[in-house]
């Protein structure tokens, strides 16, 4: 009971940091923009991957907008190799001089641009000039290397104990639940028990980083690194490759000339089979990727029609509506996780199946 307790009353803090967060950026546009546009601007801008870390922003004494938060490396390849920190584009409001060159931030892409900061549009208005070669530390890599090494460090300390005892201590036993039933409930059965060991690490890397990485999206930092449709296709690519290069001769055998069947069939399936075997990581891609993103905007939605309606009625639905949606985006965290943990096991399953087929 005490650890449900908890629970939600981190939740409300969270969503309450957020809720100020959101009012003070949406009230910060130029005099210009309707409310309307304001808030459709900052949910694309909270969708966006950026080139630093801000944790919240305020007012100076002399009425000027100042951002807390970290600067991160910009890497990138322009006529040579050039290094330099993120706090040089300003909150994508500055022009970057680097050997002699000018770089911008726009919309969470860097472009090449003139002394002013002046880009050059195409004929269909795309912006010219966008720097290809970035290997730059953004927030969401940064966000990737230390949920990375926060799993591995969860996992080498409960190795350590494992190795002292069969319990382990602290945290980990938290933790050795959740293991037992990927283990049991998704591993094993999908998989197979003389098989389910090989892929036991992978299965256990890929949920609990989706989980975490998705749980985080939750908080004030404006960290949404799944709903990067590159961060999803590289886990998807993952799962397609472990498949496909541990899969058995009777896995291929099925694929590209199917037991039982007429050959003028077996012709005609192949190339579906094949291109069921791509489809299938494909949709593990999607599916991540659509439902965090669209978490996302509905929140933000129903946030901003708090600065909308203009009567106590309107806006204390919406903060309500917005409140139990986050309660259940908590759920949906962890279920996108399971998800995408239970499908991968039920690939690999597929892939070292022994078939006997009767002839």
């Amino acid at each position: 009971m005490q650890k449900k307790t908890l629970t939600r009353l981190l939740s409300v803090f969270l969503f309450v940091v957020s809720f100020n967060m959101t009012a003070e950026v949406t009230t910060e546009g130029e005099g210009s923009k309707d409310l309307k546009t304001e808030i459709k601007e900052y949910i694309s801008h909270h969708l966006l991957d950026s080139y630093d870390f801000n944790l919240y922003s305020h007012d100076d004494e002399n009425g000027e907008h100042q951002y807390i938060g970290f600067p991160l490396p910009v890497i990138i390849y322009d006529d040579g190799l050039k290094v330099f920190s993120s706090s040089k584009l300003k909150h994508d409001k500055g022009v970057a001089e680097v050997d002699g060159n000018y770089y911008k931030s726009y919309h969470g892409k860097l472009y090449k641009t003139n002394a002013a900061g002046e880009l050059t549009y195409d004929e269909d208005h795309h912006p010219e000039g966008r720097i290809h070669a970035d290997f730059s530390i953004t927030k969401n890599v940064f966000t990737i290397l230390v949920v990375s090494l926060l799993i591995f460090l969860m996992f080498s300390n409960m190795a350590k104990h494992y190795k002292k005892g069969p319990m382990p201590k602290g945290f980990g036993r938290a933790l050795e639940p959740i293991i037992l039933y990927i283990r049991n409930d998704i591993a094993i059965p999908n998989i197979g028990e003389k098989k389910y060991k090989r892929y036991m690490p992978y299965l256990l890397t890929v949920f609990f980083f989706v989980w975490i990485i998705n749980l985080l999206g939750l908080t004030p930092l404006g960290i949404n690194v799944t709903n990067n449709i590159a961060v999803t296709l590289g886990l998807a690519l993952i799962t397609y490759l472990l498949t496909t290069f541990t899969a058995n001769k009777n896995y291929w055998k099925h694929v590209f000339w199917m037991p039982g069947v007429p050959w003028p069939m077996k012709i005609i399936l192949a190339p579906i089979e094949l291109l069921g075997t791509i489809i299938k990581p494909f949709s593990l891609m999607i599916r991540l990727y659509a439902n965090i993103t669209a978490g996302h905007i509905v929140l933000m939605s129903i946030i901003g029609l708090m600065f909308i309606f203009e009567n106590w009625l309107g806006s204390s639905l919406s903060f309500l509506l917005a409140f139990a949606l986050s309660l259940l985006e908590l759920l949906v965290a962890a279920l996108q996780a399971y998800i995408f943990t239970m499908l991968s096991a039920l690939y690999f399953g597929a892939a070292v199946e022994e078939h006997h087929d009767a002839h």
